[in-house]
């Protein structure tokens, strides 16, 4: 199964942890898109400044701090993906909230230790 995967705050650092969770969702044979500040391809993917309608979504991974979330809380849960996981330093217990009441299941974890241990 394809876990189509949205990297939310994309980055084109090679030292930032989303900029690495592409290259190891590509490694890993996982359909990226990624959403950013900064236009820019990373690991072929083309990192977006404008949230586009994705559709089949299977995941979200946060790299956004909660402050900076709050203005796409809606945005996210209309992208109806099947989990959102909240990597570290992203945990956001008001989001996980909106997230329960639109049935999204999320989680708190590392995108990179659940690729890593193959439990993604």
């Amino acid at each position: 199964m394809n876990k189509k995967t949205l990297v939310f705050g994309a980055s084109l650092n090679p030292n930032r942890y989303a900029y690495i969770a592409i290259n190891k969702l590509v490694e890993n044979g996982i359909e990226v898109e990624a959403f950013g500040l900064e236009k820019g391809t990373v690991s072929g993917v083309e990192i977006q400044t404008a949230l586009l309608p994705y559709t089949d979504l299977h995941t979200i991974t946060l790299y956004v701090n909660p402050t900076n979330q709050k203005g796409y809380y809606n945005a996210i849960v209309s992208l109806k993906p099947k989990r959102v996981i909240f990597n570290p330093g992203t945990e956001n217990p008001e989001f996980y909230d909106i997230l329960k009441q639109h049935d999204i299941y999320f989680e708190a974890a590392c995108t990179l230790v659940l690729l890593a241990t193959n439990q993604y």
